[in-house]
């Protein structure tokens, strides 16, 4: 029997992307939506619906840029607010399932191909071995999975916000400067869409230029083009601080079975992160370095992979649907 439509979303501090679940659980009719232009998940997802015909929904698992275990739900980097029991009301769901967004990323990795990736560097994964996800997009997202029993069990945490060290004196300068700013510095706080720009700003203090503020995108876009000597430097540290975190993750994980990157950012930067210092600061664990040689790093390719990943949760929860 029928039992209504299947939704899976993923939001962040910028977009939403929703999708509806074919009659193989597979994400279809995928949407990007702004979050901005909505006032919260229930009128995006009643936009997202209405192209669709307003189809009843059953189930929905959803994966979003925010802790999810309190009954109100609020986005880390956005103004979205909202109860769950409310939401699941006004929704008509028999099942609602809210995931943290790299849990839901994380679960999808084991279900990645070949073609949804492109490896930086060496290393070779170890089968059923943890496995490690990290991203910058609007915030800075840190999960991972672990293999037990004949399951994939995802880990839910806030590592983003973990303090963020330096690997050098050049990066102890420039994290002084935002101490002087911020009574924590976590690695997002930096290492993210919404840090880029401040990074831009301490980069020209401690290298001794100046220059307007930048968005985001306009660092990214003059980095790659090669036309800002400025943001080239700017985006090399960003990798280089970057690379030495995925480090600590892979240690503190033991993720053998290797460390992938996700967010919106990375995949933008093309050649210049290949050719960054990512894979030199993953390796500079000293005594620990020929252990990380070992371990893969992976840039994700997959457009919607915390789609794949809440898929799977849900059918989880559902027993197999």
């Amino acid at each position: 029997m029928n039992r209504g439509a299947r939704l899976v979303a993923d939001i962040g501090g910028t977009h939403a992307r929703f999708a509806l679940l074919d009659e193989h659980g597979s994400p279809e009719r995928v949407r990007l939506l702004a979050v901005a232009d909505h006032a919260g998940p229930e009128e995006a997802i009643a936009a997202y619906l209405g192209e669709f015909g307003n189809p009843a929904l059953h189930a929905a698992a959803i994966a979003l840029a925010a802790p999810v275990h309190g009954e109100v739900i609020r986005l880390t980097n956005a103004p979205w607010r909202f109860a769950r029991a409310e939401i699941q009301r006004r929704l008509g769901l028999e099942c609602l399932l809210l995931l943290n967004d790299f849990t839901a990323l994380a679960l999808s990795l084991p279900h990645l191909t070949a073609s949804d990736l492109h490896q930086v560097g060496g290393g070779v994964a170890v089968p059923l071995a943890p496995k490690a996800v990290l991203g910058p997009g609007t915030g800075l997202g840190v999960s991972g999975v672990l293999f037990d029993r004949g399951h994939w069990l995802a880990l839910t945490g806030e590592g983003g916000h973990c303090s963020l060290a330096p690997g050098n004196r050049r990066e102890s300068e420039i994290l002084a400067l935002a101490w002087r700013e911020f009574e924590h510095v976590s690695a997002e706080r930096l290492l993210s869409g919404s840090g880029l720009p401040l990074l831009h700003r301490l980069v020209g203090e401690v290298d001794g230029w100046h220059a307007a503020p930048l968005s985001t995108a306009e660092i990214v876009a003059r980095a790659v083009a090669g036309e800002d000597l400025h943001c080239r430097a700017v985006v090399d540290t960003f990798c280089a601080m970057l690379g030495s975190l995925a480090g600590n993750l892979a240690l503190t994980l033991g993720a053998r079975g290797g460390v992938y990157i996700g967010g919106g950012i990375i995949p933008r930067l093309g050649g210049v992160f290949d050719r960054s210092a990512f894979r030199t600061r993953f390796e500079a664990k000293g005594r620990f370095a020929a252990y990380l040689t070992t371990i893969p790093t992976y840039l994700m390719l997959c457009p919607t992979p915390a789609l794949l990943g809440a898929a799977h949760a849900l059918a989880n929860s559902e027993g197999g649907l």
